[in-house]
């Protein structure tokens, strides 16, 4: 009888979650449409879009600056003690981290970094709006809250993460060099070399830069709307879109890197 009644607990369980994951993936893609619609048909306001240019770009630069810096100083010494266990050369590490640089890491790790900073931001403000009753206001006065709140960030986060990324790998590259040359004696000339980076490399890191800019927006934004509560609401909506932004771009990391890898093999 006890086996039964653990089977049942368990069936309900299992049944209840699949719901709940359900009702929220169909939640999310009605922001997701929401969004680009008003992105396509919606009246073009700048001024919003500039000032969110800046709470994502301009603030997160040198957050962004140093993580990938350091990230680019310890992936190279790893990566140059493993190789001299191998052979005694380190002449294509530049053109080899180059490559991976590119295709992968700068636009992974620079994303995951803004989830954290970005994501946590617009969960939190959209979801003190929403306890405060203000997101209520809006949709009395006839304005769309997706329209209002996320479209903005989302147009914004589409520029600023590509800029952003850019700039993370470039600093991380460079920190990358520095470590080259100080600790193992491998000069600019030598690291800097992108004989191994050729065109798939540059499109599937763009491609990613595009996904995830549009990513984390939608899906912080989703997450401060989906707000219940008071104060404790908002702190689990900054947790659950902290969460489910860096889900998102692991999630679409392996997707991209995945048809990637059947259209430009290495």
């Amino acid at each position: 009888m006890s086996d039964e009644r653990a089977t049942h607990r368990l069936a309900r369980d299992v049944g209840r979650t699949a719901l709940e994951l359900t009702a929220a993936a169909r939640s999310l893609w009605a922001v997701l449409n929401r969004t680009l619609y008003w992105t396509i048909r919606g009246p073009a306001e700048p001024g919003a879009a500039v000032r969110a240019c800046f709470e994502i770009g301009n603030r997160s630069v040198f957050f962004l600056s140093v993580t990938m810096g350091f990230i680019g100083m310890i992936l190279v010494f790893q990566s140059a003690l493993q190789a001299l266990r191998v052979v005694p050369d380190l002449t294509m590490l530049g053109a080899t981290y180059l490559e991976v640089l590119v295709r992968d890491l700068a636009a992974s790790i620079g994303a995951m970094m803004l989830a954290t900073r970005v994501g946590a931001g617009i969960a939190a403000e959209i979801g003190s709006m929403v306890v405060t009753e203000q997101v209520d206001a809006l949709r009395m006065c006839g304005v769309d809250p997706v329209n209002y709140l996320i479209v903005p960030r989302f147009k914004a986060s589409l520029v600023m993460t590509g800029v952003l990324i850019l700039w993370a790998g470039a600093v991380s590259f460079a920190a990358g060099a520095a470590t080259a040359y100080f600790m193992f004696d491998v000069n600019l000339a030598t690291f800097a070399n992108p004989v191994l980076l050729d065109r798939g490399d540059v499109l599937i890191g763009l491609a990613k830069c595009v996904a995830y800019g549009a990513a984390i927006p939608v899906v912080s934004g989703w997450c401060g709307l989906d707000t219940m509560g008071g104060s404790e609401g908002v702190g689990w909506a900054t947790t659950r879109a902290v969460v489910n932004s860096s889900l998102a771009v692991i999630v679409l990391n392996f997707i991209i890197s995945s048809v990637g890898f059947v259209l430009f093999p290495t």
